[in-house]
C-alpha cells in the first residue's frame, strides 16, 4: 500500500482516525473528508488509488458520491461502509459501481483484508510489462488493452472501466455461455451469489453502449434459463 492515495469520507471521526493511522503505518497516504459535500468535490476533483465511501453522511450520501464518481467514467476502485443491516444498501452500492463494502461495525484487520483484496484484483487488470499488447478483432468490434479502447465500426465507445471488463470477458470467448454467478467471479471477483442481478444492470448498460436497438439486443444476447454470450456472427454484418 505503499504510496497509495487513500480518500476516507467519513463522518465520525474516530473511525476515520482509526482507519487513518492503520492504513497510514502500511505506507498510504490518506486524506480525511467529514462529510458528503466534502467527499464529494475531493472525490471528482482529485485522482485517487481508493475510495472508502460511509453511506450514511451528512450532505450527499456515500452512494450519490460512488454514483457521481462513475459518471465521471474515471476509475478507481471504491468501498462502502455501511452501518445499516438492510441488503438493498449494498446490492445498490454493487449495481452503481462500487468495487466492495463492509460493515459496520468491523475490526481493522477485516478492512484492510478488503482493501489489499481490492487492489490485487486492479493489478490483476494491469498489462504486465512482459506480456505483449493484445488486441480482439471481432469484425466490427475491436478491443486494445493498452489503450484500454473499444471501437464498434468506425466509432469509439466510451465505457467504465467495468463495462470494458466484462464486454472483454464475453470477447475472449465469442459464443460462449457465461451464467451470472461465472461472469461476477471472473470480472467482479467477489464470490457473493446473492449478487447476480448486479451482472444483469452492468449488461443493461453496456447494451445501451453498443446496440442498435438494446431491447432488442444483437451482440450481447441472452440465453434464457443460463446467461448471456457475445454473437460474433451479429458484428461480421455490415
Amino acid at each position: 500500500m505503499e504510496n497509495k492515495k487513500i480518500l476516507i469520507v467519513e463522518d465520525q471521526q474516530d473511525i476515520a482516525d482509526l482507519v487513518r493511522l492503520h492504513l497510514g503505518d502500511l505506507g498510504a497516504e490518506v486524506t480525511h473528508a467529514v462529510d458528503g459535500h466534502e467527499g464529494m468535490r475531493m472525490a471528482c476533483a482529485m485522482d485517487w488509488d481508493l475510495m472508502i465511501l460511509d453511506i450514511q453522511l451528512p450532505g450527499p450520501s456515500g452512494l450519490e458520491i460512488c454514483r457521481a464518481v462513475r459518471r465521471n467514467e474515471a476509475f478507481v476502485p471504491i468501498l462502502l461502509l455501511t452501518s445499516r443491516s438492510s441488503e438493498l444498501d449494498r446490492v445498490l452500492g454493487l449495481d452503481i459501481g462500487a468495487d466492495d463494502y463492509i460493515t459496520k461495525p468491523f475490526s481493522v484487520m477485516e478492512l484492510i483484508a478488503r482493501i489489499k483484496a481490492v487492489f490485487r484484483r486492479v493489478e490483476a487488470l494491469e498489462p504486465k510489462e512482459q506480456q505483449v499488447t493484445e488486441s480482439i478483432d471481432l469484425g466490427r468490434l475491436t478491443i486494445n488493452d493498452e489503450l484500454h479502447q473499444v471501437r464498434l465500426g468506425e466509432e469509439l465507445v466510451d465505457l467504465t472501466a467495468r463495462e470494458f471488463d466484462l464486454l472483454r470477458h464475453f470477447a475472449a470467448q465469442p459464443g460462449r455461455v457465461f451464467r451470472r454467478s461465472e461472469l461476477l467471479d471472473s470480472v467482479w471477483g467477489y464470490g457473493h451469489d446473492g449478487y447476480e442481478h448486479t451482472v444483469n444492470s452492468h449488461i443493461n448498460r453496456l447494451r445501451a453502449k453498443i446496440e442498435k436497438d438494446p431491447n432488442n439486443p444483437e451482440i450481447i444476447v441472452t440465453v434464457w434459463g443460463v446467461g448471456y454470450k457475445l454473437d460474433a456472427q451479429a458484428l461480421q454484418a455490415s
